[in-house]
């Protein structure tokens, strides 16, 4: 079992910044890949970015490649998302999950609204 807690959503002028973290606690944290993803308002859940289990290897959706960096801190059992340049379109309910098997986001956690006002 993996339970997942976002924070740091809030709304934020075009152009601002904001980082999200995603406090994880059960299983072993450094033995799954953690991603995150978004859904906006009448739209499907999409995929933001990942990391794998040692931080080594990330991945991130077009959308947000150059302004979205995604990191994670083992010791601390976290996974960030710090969102430079924000455009009204990048508002959604953001998500961590935890990726325990390959390929599959078995655990989630509850969401953390971002605003962007343009």
């Amino acid at each position: 079992q993996v339970q997942l807690v976002e924070s740091g959503g809030g709304l934020v002028q075009a152009g601002g910044s904001l980082r999200l973290s995603c406090a994880a606690s059960g299983r072993t944290f450094s033995t799954y890949a953690m991603g995150w993803f978004r859904q906006a308002p009448g739209k499907e859940r999409e995929f933001v970015a990942a990391i794998s289990r040692g931080g080594g290897n990330t991945y991130y959706a077009d959308s947000v490649k150059g302004r979205f960096t995604i990191s994670r801190d083992n010791a601390k059992n976290t996974v960030y998302l710090q969102m430079n340049s924000l455009k009204p379109e990048d508002t959604a309910v953001y998500y961590c999950a935890a990726e325990i098997k390959a390929g599959e986001y078995d655990y989630w956690g509850q969401g953390t609204q971002v605003t962007v006002s343009s």
